[in-house]
C-alpha cells in the first residue's frame, strides 16, 4: 500500500484560494510516487472572491470546500473530519487562499490568526512526527505555529525574480530560520519534518515551479 497523504486546499484560484497549478502538481507528483492523496478543505466562506481577470474583489460569496472540490474533482472531505492517525503525511499547496481563508496573514502578517481547524491539523501531524510539505506562501503557517523551525519561501532579497521576498523577513521576525533556495530546490527541517519550496513566490518558468514541487513531494513521501 502506498502512503496516504492529506492535501489541504484553500479554495480554487491564486488570488482567493489555492493556486491551481501548485495543487495539481502536488496531486500529479503524489500519484507518481505511488502515494494516495486524500483532499480536504474547511467548510467556511472565503474571505472574499476575486475576479481573476480584473484582479479585483467582487460582491460574490463562495465556500472554500465547494470551490476546492473543483480541483479535487469532487473527491473531497470537510477538514473537520481529518484524522491524522490514519494518514502518513500532510501537504498544503500555496495561493492567497492560505493567507485569506486558512489564516489572516494577508491582512495581519506576523500578527495573524490561523484557523483553529488548520492549526489543529498541523499540530497533530507535527506531534505524531509525520512529515509536512508546504510550498509558496503556506510555510507562513508553520512559521506562526512552530517557532524556531527552518523554512524556505525562496529568497529574502526582493527583486524582479523574487517579488515576495519580504515574506522571508517577516518569518524571521517570528523566530524562524529562513534558508535561501532556488525555485527547484527544497529545504528539509529534519527536526520538525518540514519540507518547503518556493513555487510561485518565484517569478520562474512554470516547469521549474512544477519540478520544485515534485522535489518537495518526493521528500515528504520519503520521510513518511
Amino acid at each position: 500500500m502506498g502512503k496516504r497523504v492529506a492535501v489541504v486546499l484553500a479554495g480554487c484560484g491564486v488570488y482567493d484560494g489555492s493556486e491551481i497549478h501548485e495543487a495539481s502538481a502536488v496531486l500529479v507528483h503524489l500519484s507518481r510516487e505511488g502515494a494516495q492523496a486524500e483532499v480536504y478543505a474547511p467548510d467556511v466562506d472565503q474571505m472574499h472572491v476575486v475576479d481573476h481577470v480584473k484582479g479585483q474583489p467582487t460582491q460574490e460569496k463562495r465556500n472554500v470546500l465547494v470551490e476546492s472540490a473543483r480541483i479535487a474533482r469532487g473527491n473531497i472531505k470537510d477538514l473537520a473530519k481529518l484524522d491524522a492517525k490514519g494518514l502518513d503525511a500532510l501537504i498544503i499547496p500555496g495561493g492567497f487562499g492560505v493567507a485569506k481563508n486558512l489564516s489572516t496573514w494577508a491582512t495581519q502578517g506576523k500578527n495573524c490568526v490561523i484557523s483553529k481547524e488548520v492549526e489543529d491539523v498541523l499540530k497533530a501531524f507535527h506531534a505524531a512526527k509525520k512529515p509536512i510539505g508546504l510550498c509558496c506562501i503556506s510555510p507562513v503557517l508553520a512559521a506562526k505555529i512552530f517557532p524556531g523551525c527552518e523554512l524556505t519561501v525562496g529568497h529574502d532579497t526582493e527583486c524582479e525574480k523574487w517579488p515576495y521576498a519580504k515574506t522571508a523577513e517577516t518569518m524571521k521576525e517570528l523566530g524562524c530560520k529562513h534558508v535561501n533556495k532556488h525555485v527547484t530546490e527544497v529545504h528539509v527541517d529534519v527536526k520538525n519534518k518540514l519540507v518547503t519550496t518556493s513555487a510561485f513566490m518565484c517569478n520562474a518558468p512554470i516547469h521549474e515551479i512544477y519540478d520544485g514541487i515534485g522535489n518537495m513531494v518526493k521528500e515528504v513521501v520519503r520521510l513518511a
